[in-house]
């Protein structure tokens, strides 16, 4: 399976959510995570540890890829029409993470509007960055966006990520009381791809 994660807004978690997806993936099988976000973020956060998967360069992923029965690209943020058709038709699954507030979901909407525009239906949204109850902003993001192919479970939002991307670990081999709840979002989403 490739799967791609890609937004035109950064900070929506999109390498958490490649990351994740990626641990969860080599679970099943050999997975390889693509780095194609300039800041390379997944890189650095597999070079201050260690994850459960290898991570390459974009410029890499050619001689790496045919070793691997699953791929998970994490792409910079903002792309263009010409590299959303190459993200979109590239791919089985195209990940859209967003957070719940007004400046994500509007960037969200142009990426699907230009996701329409090009004829894609292989996306599915995630909500990300979910502040637990009684902030009620995840309800109204879902309601505002229940026309779209939204995933059933949302990622919460949860300091032990980003213990995770510090000690360059899957959120699940952090020492924190939320870690395995934080994990248990990305499994569920994970499952939902897999099922597919």
């Amino acid at each position: 399976m490739l799967i791609t994660v890609a937004g035109f807004k950064g900070g929506v978690g999109k390498t958490v959510t490649a990351v994740h997806l990626a641990c969860y993936f080599a679970q099943k099988a050999p997975t390889l995570l693509v780095d194609g976000d300039p800041n390379r973020s997944a890189t650095g956060w597999n070079k201050r540890g260690k994850l459960p998967f290898k991570v390459v360069d974009l410029m890499q992923a050619a001689l790496y890829s045919p070793k691997y029965e699953h791929i998970i690209i994490d792409t910079a943020a903002r792309p263009n029409k010409d590299e959303l058709e190459a993200l979109a038709d590239g791919c089985n699954l195209l990940i859209l993470p967003t957070t719940p507030d007004a400046l994500a979901i509007d960037a969200l909407l142009q990426t699907v509007d230009l996701l329409q525009v090009l004829g894609s239906d292989r996306f599915r949204v995630l909500l990300t960055m979910i502040h637990p109850k009684p902030v009620k902003m995840a309800e109204i993001a879902r309601s505002a966006l229940s026309s779209l192919p939204l995933f059933d479970k949302d990622i919460r939002r949860f300091i032990c990520y980003e213990k995770a991307s510090l000690q360059g670990l899957p959120v699940y081999a952090v020492k924190d009381r939320m870690a395995k709840v934080a994990w248990g979002d990305y499994v569920a989403v994970g499952r939902e791809v897999y099922n597919e």
